[in-house]
């Protein structure tokens, strides 16, 4: 998922507790708060699934049925549901009635539903349809997209949410293979994680396959206008046909990206990697569907200076989607590996300098969030444990960054090549399972640390793992390209050289780092002579112009009012407009003028983004 700290804001208030997974097996415990059903006693094997999309009702109505498991040869089968009217279910080939009931429903996790069956059943089929109101469902109206023409649908399930639309046990530590047929009015093009078509048909009706088992939360859904360019042979993008050719443009390093991937960490397990470029409604940086990416179009921006995104999202082919956490209790082994593979692929496809300003910005980031929520709290330990309560959700990011250099240490202490060797293994060893933080310690000592003292003497893992905030033996991380930029504000600072700053190699990252460095003192007049000399309210890149609107709020300069409402209007990504929305209601005239752009935009934004900026407007 999205590597940006504001990814948090999207968890709202989910408390998650763990089941447990045996190595190599089935689910052996699904007790969690997060989840009503019983893997442990009946698991989920396969799902056929046949939907029909509404766009007018916005409702996707049809038939789940799912090949089961009774490991304890119980006479009920308990799914997770939440906002679903359901219609029949059935057991069996001959679709023999079933009787089944709904539980009392709850506003987080929705409510069970109780079927009846028989220690030999070993098929039963759900025939549902979803709410308009359903949380993972976004509709987007034509005028919200690119192309202005035809409506768009897609999901967003993560981390429990895949119960508004299908009902499952709709927790990580199931996976199941899957098939679809899904239904849609002609002239869209639908797309899934799975084997995808690559042009649209005149009938509407769309095929899948995923045969690889995967976690509820990964089964994804798009339908919209949609095309296809190949970018590799086994690469490519979809995305409207308005933003198409320059999407392909951008992305056409993707494959390079993939090869690297695996030369470090083994085989790419999915078949093809391809990257869906979502309406601007999206909420995040990018989803780890598998098979198929999908990404904000905000990393398309003309010159490849925002695709290290689709790094992350790759490398959760292997850590999250390839060995998925187990809980969400678990959850750095998916972000905080994942942070690690984007930038050991970054490394390798842009150079060390490019990764070295990412890992740098990350402390930063990692820092000043330990700050806000505090060092000693218990949420900022790596695992985590969210039995029966909401934690603060900003510090969820904590298991990124502190994550990252966990793994970085682990890597300096025990050798790249070393270290390298064996999370090819740890994949290899525990592909398309689910995994919990003591499988993964386990293995970890029994495959690199048992007979070295020097590597247990280096790493404390309890304390890494275990203790809250950043270990006194953090890798320290530094950029070279940062601090020459550094040494270019000082001296043009204090005007100890007329030449002007030497900005034409300057990636975004630069180019936000010389925009963050920018004085207090600086005055509406300041900014404007920096907007003469680099047009930075024109800018087409979000990173730059979201720092700079910030900028401008900060410091009055009103020359950017009607870009930013410009930029409010045209962008749902939470990174850029939540922190936008919280400078406005700091400034004196920014609180009217906040709630009254909300009012005029918010109908382009994701339920998410709606829910976390009125919690901001509503705190003044």
């Amino acid at each position: 998922m999205a590597s940006a700290r504001v990814l948090m804001v999207l968890l709202f208030v989910l408390s998650m507790t763990p089941g447990i997974v045996a190595a190599g097996g089935p689910v052996v415990s699904g007790t969690a708060d997060c989840t009503y059903s019983r893997p442990e006693d009946v698991k989920l094997n396969h799902l056929n699934l046949t939907l029909t999309v509404d766009f007018k009702k916005k409702q996707l109505t049809g038939t789940a049925e799912y090949e089961i498991e009774n490991l304890k040869r119980t006479n009920r089968l308990i799914l997770d549901t939440r906002g679903l009217t359901i219609h029949g279910v059935t057991t069996g080939r001959g679709n023999a009635p079933a009787a089944y009931s709904l539980g009392e429903p709850d506003s987080l996790f929705g409510c069970p539903l109780t079927i009846a069956i028989s220690p030999e059943t070993r098929l039963v089929t759900i025939e549902y349809s979803t709410s308009a109101g359903a949380e993972a469902l976004q509709w987007v109206t034509p005028i919200q997209t690119a192309g202005k023409r035809k409506p768009f649908l897609y999901t967003y399930s993560f981390p429990y949410l895949t119960r508004t639309w299908l009902p499952c046990q709709d927790i990580p530590g199931v996976r199941m293979t899957y098939r679809a047929t899904i239904k849609v009015q002609p002239g869209l093009m639908a797309l899934m994680s799975a084997i995808n078509p690559q042009s649209k048909n005149s009938r509407g009706i769309y095929e899948f396959d995923m045969p690889q088992p995967i976690a509820p939360y990964l089964i994804a859904l798009a339908v919209g206008d949609i095309e296809f360019r190949a970018t590799g042979k086994r690469t490519g993008v979809y995305a409207d046909p308005a933003i198409l050719p320059r999407a392909s443009r951008e992305l056409d390093d993707v494959g390079r990206m993939v090869a690297v991937a695996e030369s470090l960490y083994g085989p790419y397990r999915w078949g093809r990697y391809d990257v869906l470029i979502l309406p601007p409604s999206f909420p995040l940086g990018g989803m780890e569907n598998p098979r198929l990416t999908f990404a904000t179009p905000t990393i398309v921006t003309g010159d490849k200076s925002l695709v290290g995104l689709i790094a992350h999202e790759l490398g959760h082919s292997w850590a999250g989607n390839l060995v998925t956490n187990a809980t969400w209790d678990d959850e750095w082994l998916n972000e905080g590996v994942t942070t690690y593979l984007e930038r050991r692929i970054s490394e390798a496809v842009y150079g060390k300098d490019f990764a070295d300003m990412d890992a740098v910005i990350g402390r930063h980031d990692l820092d000043e969030l330990l700050e806000q929520v505090g060092r000693t709290n218990p949420d900022t330990r790596l695992y985590l444990n969210l039995r029966r309560r909401s934690p603060d959700l900003d510090a969820r990011y904590v298991v990124y960054e502190k994550g990252y250099l966990f793994l970085r240490l682990l890597e300096e202490a025990a050798g790249r090549r070393r270290w390298d060797a064996f999370l090819r293994t740890y994949f290899d060893r525990f592909a398309f399972q689910s995994v919990t933080t003591q499988q993964f310690t386990t293995y970890y000592r029994d495959m690199l640390a048992k007979r070295d003292s020097v590597l247990n003497a280096r790493v404390d893992l309890d304390s890494w793992i275990n203790t809250p905030g950043l270990p006194r033996d953090a890798p320290l991380v530094h950029s070279v390209r940062f601090e020459r930029v550094e040494s270019q504000v000082r001296q043009w600072q204090t005007g100890s050289t007329p030449r002007p700053l030497a900005t034409k190699s300057w990636t975004t990252q630069e180019w936000v780092h010389f925009l963050e460095l920018l004085p207090d003192t600086l005055t509406a007049a300041g900014m404007n002579r920096l907007d003469l000399a680099f047009n930075f309210t024109a800018s087409g890149n979000a990173e730059i112009l979201s720092t700079w609107l910030l900028l401008g709020i900060k410091h009055g300069y009103r020359t950017a009012d009607s870009e930013l409402e410009r930029f409010l209007r045209g962008t749902g990504r939470m990174k850029y407009i939540v922190p936008i929305y919280r400078a406005l209601m700091r400034t004196p005239d920014g609180v009217q003028r906040a709630r009254e752009i909300f009012e005029r935009v918010k109908q382009g934004y994701h339920p998410y983004a709606i829910a976390a900026i009125q919690g901001i407007l509503s705190s003044m």
